[in-house]
This record gives C-alpha cells, sequence and structure tokens, in this order.
C-alpha cells in the first residue's frame, strides 16, 4: 500500500513511521557541478563530480535528449549569459545579464539550501560568455551581501518547498554587461502555459554533461500543472508558493541552475523565469521506523521560479544606491537597534539579521520590501531620529 506522509520535525521534515508500508519522500534537487581544479587553473571551471552535502541532479531530460547547439539566430545572447562560480565551494551555474553591472541566477548558487554551509561571497567570479570571451567580474563589494537580492537566503528543499524563492539579483564590481542585457518579463501561469502550448517557450544555458561550458539549446518544452507521476493539488500541497513555479519539462544538465527560461517575441527571446531544480519523487519503504529498501526516484518536472516573482525585485534592486563603507552600516544597525528591530552585533556587516531588520522597517512603513542597505534607507531614518530628538527637545 502508497501512502504519502510528511511530518514536520522542527526545521526539517521527515518521512512518518509507517510499519512495513512504502512512503513517498518530495525534494527538490539541483544542478550543481562540483570537483576544485587546480589552484594554477583558477580559470578553469569545475567538472566531476557534486560535492557530498550537497542535493545534486546530474540531468533532467524528459523523453528524448533535445538539447543541441546555439541555433545561429540565438549567437547574440552569449554576450548576455554567463557563468557563476565558486572554486572553494565546488560549484557552478548559469547566470544572466539584466543591467550593466548586473547579473541573474538562482538562489541556492549564492546561498545553498537551509542546512548547508554558505559559500563565501568573496569567492564567487562571473565569467560573462565563456564560450570564447570570459570577461570576469566579482560580486561588488567585495563579496558584500547587501549587493546581493533574493527570494530568500534559506531555501528548504522538503516541503513546503522554497522554489518560488529560488532567485538571486548580483551587482558585479563592474559592467561586465555592457554588450547587452537579457529583457523580462512578468507573466501569469496562465500565459506562461499558452505560450509553452503555441511552442514559443525554451532554455539556454551552460550544461556540463553536454559540450561542456558552451551553450546549450533546449528546444519549445511543455509547461503544465499536473504531471504523469503528480496532479496540481499534490504538488501545491509540497509548494510554498506554487502559483509562482514555472514546471517545465526543458532538458537540463549539471550547471544550469540560473538559466532563464526564455519566451520567444517578435523583438527577441524574453526572460519569463528562471529553471531552479528538478522536482522528485522517491519511494522508501519503511518498517518499525527504519528505512529498509530505497527504489528509483522518479522527477516529475523541472522547476523554475516566475519572473513575476522578482521582476519587481529587480526594478527597485537596479536603482539602489547600496551602502558601501562599514561605517554607513553600523549607523544604519544602530539606527534599526533603536527601533528595536535590530539585534545583531553593531559591526558594520550585513548579514540575515540586519536583512530581516530592513524588512521589518519596510513593511512597518509600507514602503516596497527589499530588504537592501541602501543610502536612501539610511537618509530616511537619519531624518526620523533627527525629528523625533527635536520633538523630544520641544517637550522639555
Amino acid at each position: 500500500m502508497m501512502q504519502r506522509r510528511m511530518a514536520s520535525q522542527g526545521a526539517g521534515w521527515r518521512a512518518q513511521e509507517c510499519r512495513g508500508r512504502y512512503v513517498l519522500i518530495v525534494f527538490l534537487c539541483f544542478a550543481l557541478v562540483g570537483a576544485i581544479p587546480p589552484a594554477s587553473a583558477w580559470h578553469r571551471l569545475p567538472s566531476g563530480k557534486a560535492d557530498a552535502g550537497a542535493l545534486w541532479h546530474p540531468v533532467a531530460v524528459f523523453g528524448t535528449d533535445e538539447r543541441g547547439p546555439l541555433p545561429a539566430k540565438f549567437k547574440n545572447l552569449r554576450e548576455k549569459m554567463g557563468v557563476l562560480f565558486n572554486l572553494r565551494a565546488r560549484t557552478v551555474c548559469t547566470a544572466f545579464c539584466v543591467a550593466k553591472d548586473t547579473i541573474a541566477t538562482a538562489g541556492h548558487c549564492i546561498y545553498r539550501t537551509a542546512g548547508e554551509r554558505r559559500p563565501r561571497l568573496s569567492n564567487f567570479w562571473f565569467a560573462r560568455n565563456y564560450d570564447a570571451v570570459r570577461d570576469y567580474a566579482r560580486i561588488a563589494g567585495h563579496g558584500s551581501a547587501q549587493n546581493v537580492a533574493s527570494g530568500s537566503m534559506r531555501l528548504n528543499v522538503r516541503p513546503p518547498i522554497d522554489a518560488s524563492r529560488d532567485w538571486a539579483l548580483v551587482r558585479l564590481s563592474r559592467p561586465v554587461c555592457s554588450k547587452g542585457v537579457l529583457p523580462v518579463r512578468a507573466l501569469s501561469s496562465d500565459e506562461v502555459i499558452a505560450a509553452a502550448r503555441a511552442g514559443r517557450v525554451f532554455q539556454i544555458s551552460y550544461h556540463r554533461d553536454f559540450a561542456p561550458w558552451k551553450l546549450a539549446y533546449s528546444k519549445p518544452c511543455s509547461v503544465g500543472r499536473s504531471f504523469k507521476t503528480a496532479d496540481w493539488i499534490t504538488i501545491a500541497q509540497d509548494f510554498s508558493e506554487p502559483e509562482a513555479l514555472i514546471l517545465h519539462t526543458c532538458d537540463t544538465g549539471g550547471a544550469s541552475s540560473g538559466s532563464p527560461l526564455l519566451m520567444s517575441t517578435p523583438t527577441g527571446p524574453e526572460v519569463i523565469g528562471i529553471n531552479v531544480g528538478t522536482y522528485v519523487q522517491s519511494k522508501v519503504l519503511m518498517q518499525d521506523g527504519r528505512v529498509m529498501k530505497r527504489l528509483r526516484a522518479d522527477s516529475v518536472a523541472n522547476t523554475g521560479v516566475s519572473a513575476a516573482a522578482f521582476a519587481g525585485q529587480l526594478d527597485l534592486f537596479r536603482q539602489a544606491a547600496i551602502l558601501s563603507t562599514r561605517a554607513q552600516l553600523r549607523k544604519l544597525q544602530r539606527l534599526l537597534h533603536r527601533r528595536h528591530l535590530y539585534t545583531g552585533a553593531i559591526d558594520g556587516a550585513y548579514g540575515k539579521l540586519m536583512r530581516a531588520a530592513i524588512e521589518a522597517y519596510e513593511k512597518g512603513e509600507g514602503l516596497p520590501v527589499t530588504g537592501l542597505a541602501t543610502h536612501a534607507l539610511l537618509k530616511r531614518l537619519s531624518g526620523a531620529a533627527v525629528e523625533r530628538a527635536r520633538r523630544v527637545r520641544v517637550k522639555l
């Protein structure tokens, strides 16, 4: 008898104990690439087996593998895409240009997932057009997290899966994307599905297992809500924000996390989402609370986050003037601390506590929620502090 049961266990999830019965485990796995090359070859990307601690899916092909070389009509996209890699963390993902100094990718490529150790941001590099030019840049501010906007810094890969928050925008140390950017269009789920039915949705990405480090073209694929192995009712229960998902069958491989899901238009391809992982169901036989047998995992669909989930944040991020010095950040921390929003150290470092404090302030003030440490925010809080001090003097 098959039973599908998931039970909360603190920060994680496990299958409920079930005597002599099969239990269905659901999770999201990622196309990360591992293995560190010699220090003398720092400019070469990792290849080989993945980090043993990561949920890694080497390839997710549905039916016939339809990946192929980049068609001539899309050759100009090479100037607008590249790889985001971290040699120390042994990861490589695809990323694409959305502003002269900004790229978009999957959030787990930057922060990994809940329970995993986060890589140092100072160890990341972006290489535009890795096929030929290899124009390198690091994250701005020596890898400071305030130059990264993301849906979450702590992603769940088991229900409730945070795939719809698995996006990141990264400001680079210099404008390596001056050759052009990919336009982003926010569409509803129904609009994306309709475009796929018309044969207009496809993917372009780097894949380690297919022509390594050359862009590959995944032919137009399907997008849906229900699939052979799982219907929408089941799928919606497994994800935290299912309406912001794009469940697709574009063929993916290692290093394709962060690649753009594209829609063809009369003026050229537009980004409608970011490919982030593969939705997987795995059956295990449990007896007396112990796993007795593991069966082959079934890939339900590849998973993307809709551009509707981050398009608004992209506009704000492009315009944001990020604080650049520790002195400025310490001042911001003090101002947030006085409002009982920030509880961390006054150290001039941007982390999850500071991001949460900024988000709490923005929500309370009815502002767009970004979590970004900006000059505008510092000015607003400083002005409010001065005004409060003036009112106190007047009362005295």
